[in-house]
């Protein structure tokens, strides 16, 4: 090789860059020979093949990465988005919650409560749902659960069966069988009723009711729970709401006031079509226009405090019951239940007509027959009893 070539890769020369700096980087030696030139150029080519494979394993992650990045981006998009959407529970629930409906509550507020409480998540899909749904809320105190969907807890607030520690006085019962239900719902000692009753409802009964409950109980539900009730709390909320009634249906004051409760409660005892209400009141003005007994096995049954189909013989001839008609004459001592608007209203205005009998000829469908002589009655009874003969 020239001596010269050598000399131009003298390692002790200094080197020179293209900018005529100096630096202490050399270039490398020359090669001694063809076969390690060689070497030089299989070594290069396969350095220049790993860092290729080395960026396209790069290349390859970063892509991959990319997209499954993407896509779990997207995926915890689309679950904060779905939460972000559902403003209601899934499912039934979990625990255990007691929550109350108040009387006179508007679905707006239940909603409320329920969100206070963490039994729906919002309070605008429940309300949207109830009107879905065309469902009545009923007041009472229900078992729920936390984190109800809203349909599951309208299902249970729409179902009056499941409310408890609310007071319900149907139409034609007696008092006995509601205060009894008010003692037990209310938790309150049912001699403390007892006592009320014993003392003739003084400071709760209007004069005209002559010191007894019956027939002076309004019909309608009636929150017995609520906190600070007492036994004459809550009979003077029920007697201030029949007397309201009454003033409202314009019903006269005074003993008239007590003689149609006492009229209204029979006719609502003795039949179960309000249809029917105001021809029974005029057979019960009839009779006793002519000195006639009213002949009620509803007021006989009261008086021995049983059910009609439970009345026998001696019961039905039993004189020192006064609340026997079949013996006794006029009316009895008292309503012999709570009767409703419309039994109330044919009390007022009975049907004009000169009937003094009537039958139940059919039990199933509640039909029944008015007649004015004692033939007729004869006929209809005959009808009653081939009728039931034959259902039996």
């Amino acid at each position: 090789m020239p001596e010269d070539f050598n000399e131009l890769f003298d390692t002790n020369a200094e080197w020179v860059d293209s900018t005529g700096s100096s630096s202490d980087a050399r270039p490398p030696k020359s090669p001694k020979s063809r076969h390690e030139m060689r070497l030089r150029k299989q070594r290069l080519r396969r350095r220049k093949m790993t860092i290729a494979a080395i960026v396209a394993v790069i290349v390859l992650i970063v892509g991959c990465g990319g997209f499954f990045g993407i896509r779990a981006l997207t995926h915890l998009s689309n679950v904060n988005n779905s939460q972000e959407v559902s403003t209601d529970y899934q499912g039934p629930g979990t625990g255990k919650v007691w929550f109350t409906v108040e009387t006179g509550e508007g679905v707006a507020t239940i909603a409320a409560h329920l969100v206070k409480a963490d039994v729906v998540k919002n309070a605008d899909t429940f309300a949207s749902t109830v009107a879905a749904n065309n469902s009545t809320l009923y007041p009472g105190m229900y078992q729920l659960k936390k984190h109800m969907s809203s349909i599951q807890a309208v299902k249970i607030l729409s179902d009056r069966t499941k409310a408890t520690g609310f007071l319900e006085v149907k139409a034609g019962e007696r008092s006995s069988q509601a205060i009894a239900e008010a003692a037990q719902l209310s938790g309150i000692d049912k001699a403390q009723f007892d006592a009320i009753i014993a003392g003739g409802g003084q400071g709760i009964l209007p004069a005209e009711a002559g010191g007894k409950f019956e027939g002076w109980l309004e019909p309608g539900v009636y929150d017995v729970k609520k906190k600070g009730s007492t036994a004459s709390s809550i009979l003077k909320q029920i007697v201030d709401k029949r007397v309201a009634k009454l003033d409202d249906l314009k019903v006269p004051t005074g003993a008239q006031r007590e003689t149609i409760l006492n009229m209204a409660s029979i006719a609502e005892s003795e039949v179960n079509r309000s249809e029917y209400y105001g021809k029974v009141v005029r057979v019960i003005v009839n009779r006793l226009s002519q000195n006639m007994a009213l002949g009620m096995d509803s007021t006989v049954a009261y008086g021995a405090n049983v059910k009609p189909s439970q009345l026998t013989n001696a019961m039905l001839g039993d004189a020192s019951d006064p609340y026997n008609t079949r013996v006794n004459k006029g009316l009895p001592p008292t309503p012999i239940s709570s009767p409703g608007d419309e039994a109330i209203k044919a009390a007022m205005n009975p049907t004009p007509g000169n009937w003094l009998y009537f039958v139940t000829t059919n039990l199933q469908t509640g039909e029944t027959k008015f007649v004015a002589t004692q033939d007729e009655f004869t006929q209809i009874r005959n009808e009653y009893k081939t009728q039931n003969q034959n259902a039996n």
